[in-house]
Parts: C-alpha cells; structure tokens; sequence
C-alpha cells in the first residue's frame, strides 16, 4: 500500500524546511502527504514543490475551527462555509481529489439544525461539480456524521484511527460507514478522554492489529495516511528529525506488513 504523512509534522518551517520534509519523507518510505487546507504555507511553491519530487497529495485537511458555527444562524456559519468552499477549490485547482471535513468540533455537539444541513447541501455540490469527494472524519459523536452520510451518497467517510480511541472508547466506526471510506488519519493515543496525542502508530495503546484486519476486512486499497505531530506530545522532544522519520517510516511500514497479512489470509 501507499504510505503517507502529513507535512510539518515535526515542527514549523523554520524547524524543518520543506527541502528538508521531502528528502526525510522520501528516504522513510513516503511518497503520499495532506496538509491544512487554508494554511498561508499552502502556496502554489510549496505544492510544485511536493509534486516536482514524486511527491502525491492525497487529501487537504479543510478547516475545524469554528465549524461548530456550520449549524448556527448568522454570518459566522456563511464564513465558515466559505472557508470550507476555498479548501475545495483549492483541491479542485491543485488536482487533489479528496477533502477532509469535521462536522463538529469539542463539546457539547452543535444541535443538527435546517441551516447546518443547508450548508452542508451547498458544500456538497460544490463539491460534486468540482469532482472533489468529501470525507467527513469522525470526532466525538455519531448523529451528525451518520445524518450528513445518510443525506447525500457522493460523501465519503475518513475513518481518524486516533479519535476512535480518546474521544469514543469502545465506539467503532467502521462497521457503521466502513463502507464509504475514502480516507484514513493513522495517529496513536493513550486512550485518555479528549487527549488527541497525535502519537506514532505503536507508541500509544491502540490496537493495530484491530486495526490492520479492519483495513483489510474492508478491502482499503488507499494511503496509510500518518496524521502525527511532535509538538503533541512531549515524548519526541529529543528525537532528531531524522529520528522522528525513521521511527514514523517503521511503523508505518509495521502496520503496512500487517494489512497486508490479513488480506492474503481472507
């Protein structure tokens, strides 16, 4: 399978330049990547960049903050929107076929309202007319993934292998919208309520094995798409770049071997 991780995620630029992702992403096993959909940092230079090494985006990651707002009346819900309908043009432009979208964001979650499904309506065919899918990740509830899946069946599901474990201990999603998957987030945790560690596969206490039979179960064919930051945790402080690379590379590797076991054995 093709394996993925997200830019800068050891640090800034000025941690580690783009140069230096490329040539760390490259020699570790990565020839796939995502970045934040409206990050002054995406700039035409940047994608040419990632692209000029053989470098492919799979997905833009859409903004989260204030999408609570989608489900509100007022300005603050139609600027959002906009800014969901930017990162889709942006995909659109860049030739990026995929992007990630929450649906809420802490909690409690926003009640599902007329105007929340509205515009989620107009995101949609923006997007379908676009030839852009989108994959709406699940967070910490079922509700309002399950009605914006049910509503339209362009949309597809981005299953966040971190979230499942610190914002729904024992809540499984897959087998609910396993098969609209069109996306994973691969990130390790402790399982500690809402402590997104953002971790590398194996260091936390998820089970990878779980979820290795569960991508094979359900034929995934796509991107093991590390989503991991260093600034997370304090467990990398120490760890070089090229360390933090390395590692990353071997899990991702890891879980690769083992998606692939399952698949012969089915």
């Amino acid at each position: 399978m093709e394996k993925g991780i997200n830019l800068f995620c050891y640090g800034d630029e000025k941690t580690l330049d783009i140069n230096g992702q490329i040539e760390l992403m490259k020699e570790n096993g990565f020839d796939r990547t995502f970045f934040l959909g409206d990050s002054p940092l995406l700039t035409d230079n940047l994608v040419d960049k990632v692209k000029r090494s053989g470098i492919v985006f799979d997905t833009l990651h859409a903004p989260f903050d204030g999408i609570n707002e989608m489900w509100k009346e007022g300005a603050d819900g139609d600027k959002m929107l906009e800014r969901l309908i930017k990162t889709v043009s942006r995909c659109s432009g860049y030739e990026i076929p995929v992007a990630v979208v929450h649906l809420s964001s802490g909690r409690p979650a926003p009640v599902i309202s007329d105007i929340g499904n509205y515009r989620f309506s107009k995101l949609m065919e923006y997007a379908e007319k676009q030839n852009v899918t989108i994959a709406f990740e699940n967070q910490r509830f079922v509700a309002n993934i399950a009605s914006v899946l049910e509503q339209h069946s362009a949309a597809g599901f981005c299953w966040d292998v971190g979230h499942e474990g610190c914002f729904t201990k024992g809540r499984r999603y897959m087998p609910l919208f396993g098969e609209r998957l069109s996306a994973v987030h691969i990130h390790d945790n402790h399982h500690v309520q809402d402590e997104d560690e953002h971790l590398l596969p194996y260091d936390g206490v998820t089970d990878f094995d779980y979820v290795a039979k569960t991508l094979a179960d359900y034929d995934f064919g796509g991107t093991l798409m590390l989503e991991v930051f260093r600034s997370e945790s304090k467990r990398y402080d120490d760890s070089s770049a090229e360390e933090y690379y390395r590692r990353a590379g071997d899990a991702s590797k890891k879980l690769d071997t083992a998606v692939t076991k399952y698949k012969q054995s089915i």
